[in-house]
């Protein structure tokens, strides 16, 4: 499978899409670059939630490796993504060209960084990685798959997932979530939220046992997407998606001007619920002095 990103992450082919070496090798000659900025933390968090899903050819049995290629130093924050997925036992090797900044590379990397950190001056300079790089992967998922592996879930559905997403308690700053929980209880939950329209996603990891949660601190007026992933020791189930907004802002009611004088007057209005200061601006009409 392989994704390209900048601001926005992009899948270009699945895990299952192809079934032939040919098959790759072809789609990796027909790929076209993609310019632009370097947020790998968006970027690891899309394959985690994208690619490395049973929907796009993941087997929950199959050991999961990551290779990141990065030509400069991220824009968001790479170390919480990879230490999400470094948590649920995703192995990551990052390699860096021209400009990648190594000591993002190594926070990034799994252990042990002499195995899966690599870094090189330019692109075509790659080659000389791939020999070597391919006998420690090779070797790292014989290793990997010769440990024992008991309990391992081998479907999803109902099994693994949660269902029934609900969003109540809406105001203007908050809003409250739950779900039901997989037959099978995961050991935490992952749950991402962030501004329809643009916006740094935040997380927040609940114990297995927990099927709710208050979001608080919310943007007023503004249309937030929701997501739940059940995470378990080598898999994350299928996750629970909803949208909703936030209420606007009390305003104001009822402005009324009194006690008129040749330099003064007085306003008088109805309170705003919730309202702290208030911030008056007053100006000659229609275009005159300063405010």
């Amino acid at each position: 499978g392989l994704s390209q990103y900048s601001s926005d992450p992009r899948t270009e082919w699945d895990l299952s899409t192809y079934s032939t070496k040919d098959h790759v090798l072809e789609a990796v000659r027909n790929l076209r670059y993609k310019g632009g900025n370097t947020f790998t933390g968006l970027a690891l968090t899309h394959v985690l939630e994208q690619n490395l899903q049973p929907a796009a050819g993941a087997r929950l049995e199959a050991e999961k490796l990551l290779i990141l290629l990065t030509d400069g130093k991220s824009q968001d924050d790479a170390n919480l993504a990879a230490q999400t997925l470094k948590n649920l036992g995703i192995e990551i090797f990052a390699i860096g060209v021209k400009n990648a900044d190594e000591a993002e590379l190594k926070q990034v990397a799994s252990e042990p960084l002499e195995l899966t950190v690599y870094n090189v001056l330019d692109f075509p300079l790659l080659s000389s990685l791939v020999g070597k790089l391919t006998r420690v992967l090779c070797t790292r998922i014989k290793e990997r798959s010769n440990k024992e592996n008991t309990d391992i879930p081998v479907s999803t559905g109902p099994q693994l997932s949660p269902t029934d997403l609900k969003i109540s308690a809406v105001t203007s700053k908050s809003m409250h979530l739950s779900w039901s929980p997989p037959l099978r209880p995961p050991k935490k939950y992952r749950v991402v939220y962030s501004p329809a329209k643009g916006g740094v996603p935040k997380e927040v990891l609940l114990d297995g046992g927990v099927s709710s949660l208050q979001l608080s601190n919310l943007t007023s007026h503004t249309e937030y997407l929701v997501s739940v992933f059940p995470v378990y020791d080598t898999v994350v189930g299928d996750g629970l998606r909803g949208i909703t907004s936030t209420l606007p802002l009390s305003s104001p009611r009822s402005l009324r001007v009194s006690e008129l004088s040749h330099n003064s007057m007085r306003l008088s209005w109805k309170a705003a619920q919730g309202a702290t200061q208030y911030l008056v601006l007053c100006s000659a009409a229609p275009d005159g002095a300063d405010d």
